[in-house]
């Protein structure tokens, strides 16, 4: 029987110590319930965070793959403009190589030269011996032959100036045949026309005894002869004349001629 109590003391201070933890439990819980509110809202403010941050790290993630893209064609760029001065200094090497070559060249080209013309000089100076030695014997030659044409030349004035001297000679010849052949006729025309005037008066004075009459030679017919026969032998003396003068001026133009040859 002793066994089935139960002190009511125990019971009083198992209780009192129940409550007290219920109310520590409920403190606790309400603790806890503060807690889990703020803990909503750091996860609020974390996802929220969170997701600016996604943002943010996938902008970067962009930025980032926009400087690697710009690295690597920075480098793509480097190492192509490395090539490239790779290259130019290959084609400088190559360009000075030409140019000392193109210049041994110029060189050898100029030494070649400079023999051809010392060569061609000498083959000038040859061939103007030559020509020299040529027009020498030339100008000998024609001298030679001006001293021949000149005594021939002479030769042949000095027969012109005899022709020109006979020409003149039978000119005066001629002149005085004529001057004695007009005289004649100057007489026989003067003896005809006195003896014609004579038969003349004669007749006219049978006329006007028989009261009509005319001259049978009237003396104008030979007036018209003889004026007709003195330009005949005028004109033969003009002729005779210009001849003359073709032969002077034959004559001056080849004295002239043989005048320069002999300057």
């Amino acid at each position: 029987m002793m066994s089935h109590y139960v002190s009511l003391d125990n019971l009083m201070t198992h209780f009192a110590q129940l409550e007290q933890r219920v109310i520590e439990v409920s403190r606790s819980n309400s603790m806890l319930e503060v807690k889990l509110g703020e803990a909503c809202r750091l996860i609020k403010f974390y996802s929220s965070r969170e997701k600016t941050l996604t943002e943010e790290r996938d902008m970067l993630l962009t930025t980032v793959t926009s400087l690697q893209q710009s690295l690597q064609e920075q480098n793509n760029l480097r190492v192509e403009n490395q090539r490239l001065k790779e290259e130019v200094m290959d084609l400088k090497r190559s360009n000075d190589r030409r140019a000392e070559a193109e210049q041994a060249e110029v060189q050898r080209l100029l030494r070649e030269i400079g023999r051809e013309q010392r060569k061609h000089q000498g083959e000038l100076e040859a061939v103007r011996r030559q020509c020299r030695t040529e027009v020498e014997l030339v100008e000998s030659k024609v001298s030679s032959l001006m001293e021949v044409k000149d005594s021939e030349v002479t030769k042949i004035l000095e027969e012109k100036d005899k022709e020109v001297e006979e020409m003149r000679k039978k000119l005066k010849d001629h002149e005085r045949e004529k001057q004695s052949e007009l005289l004649r006729l100057q007489m026989e025309f003067g003896a005809k026309l006195a003896r014609v005037q004579s038969s003349a008066q004669r007749l006219q004075q049978q006329q006007q005894q028989h009261h009509h009459g005319s001259s049978l030679l009237p003396p104008s017919v030979f007036k018209r002869k003889l004026q007709f026969f003195q330009e005949e032998k005028n004109k033969e003396i003009m002729c005779l004349r210009e001849r003359i003068k073709d032969l002077e001026e034959n004559q001056r133009v080849s004295e002239g001629g043989l005048k320069r040859k002999r300057n």
